[in-house]
């Protein structure tokens, strides 16, 4: 990878890092299904009026925006206003790579290698430290909910997987747009009517996540995938909780304890050596699109 190139995908990993820093926040100001709608809505509208359509089977769009919109950022912000702090959300959430690669073995029928046993379960390891850790007097329920929307994003990815949109970038504003709607429905059914009121720190962060994050952060993340193969450009989405933590500890205040340093590398490490294939297999496996930015078929979605 070119020095530039790299330097941009670690900026994108420090982007998508922060992005969990700047949900709780927007948390402060709105409640969390409506912060998902408001995120959704923005980053489709205006911009479905000028990509032109998704390029890609209805069904798989309609899928997409239900698992990765919906599901997974319902129970994220969900699990975040329960008491989830952020830092410790971006390291959470990384097992998905985990449910991807059990969801992919059932549903698609894909071969379950002793590395990725292996792999799964150095994650888990992590995983269950977490909640070892949380289950003194810590956020239990809110824990669990971050992981649901894992399992969600797993399930997101199959159907990424299945579509393999050509544009990463307009699938994204599609899939926004699919998931906004619902969103929306479902904030005034739970949450009632909102009583808004403007405010420069809930307004900042909806155009970050919905402006910077999602539809810049995508941009790259195509720009990258276009130019290198997917094995090159994954890894640095695991860099992902590493800003994520550190800016929650710069930023909130949040403490990194020795259990969750331990947790960090249980989790990144397993993720990682479940997603890759040994360097004697790598020649064998065709190129990924960019709807397949791992080799495990995951895809970025912070």
């Amino acid at each position: 990878m070119r020095t530039r190139h790299l330097f941009l995908a670690i900026g994108l990993a420090a982007v998508w890092g922060f992005n969990f820093v700047v949900m709780e926040a927007g948390l402060r100001h709105f409640p969390p299904l409506l912060y998902v709608a408001l995120r959704f809505g923005l980053a489709a509208f205006p911009a479905v009026l000028f990509v032109g359509g998704p390029r890609v089977p209805w069904r798989w769009v309609l899928i997409a925006g239900a698992t990765l919109g919906v599901t997974q950022y319902g129970l994220l912000l969900l699990g975040m206003r329960a008491g989830m702090p952020a830092g410790l959300t971006s390291l959470v959430v990384q097992v998905q790579a985990v449910f991807t690669v059990i969801l992919a073995v059932v549903l698609l029928k894909e071969r379950i290698t002793t590395r990725r046993i292996a792999g799964m379960a150095v994650a888990f390891a992590g995983l269950a430290l977490i909640a070892l850790d949380l289950g003194n007097g810590g956020p239990v329920g809110a824990f669990v909910l971050v992981v649901g929307a894992a399992a969600g994003w797993g399930a997101g990815n199959i159907a990424v997987r299945k579509a393999a949109p050509p544009d990463s970038l307009r699938f994204m504003v599609w899939l926004s747009a699919v998931a906004a709607v619902p969103m929306l429905g479902l904030s005034l059914l739970v949450e009632g009517v909102p009583r808004l009121e403007f405010s420069t720190e809930g307004t900042l962060s909806v155009l970050y996540v919905a402006l910077v994050s999602t539809l810049g952060g995508f941009g790259v993340w195509g720009f990258l995938l276009r130019r290198y193969d997917a094995s090159v450009v994954a890894p640095y989405s695991l860099l992902v909780p590493v800003f994520g933590m550190s800016s929650a500890a710069l930023f909130t205040g949040e403490p990194i304890s020795a259990t969750k340093l331990a947790a960090a590398v249980l989790i990144i490490f397993g993720v990682l050596y479940a997603s890759t294939r040994p360097r004697g297999a790598a020649r064998a496996v065709p190129a990924a699109s960019p709807a397949h930015p791992t080799t495990a078929g995951t895809t970025a979605s912070p």
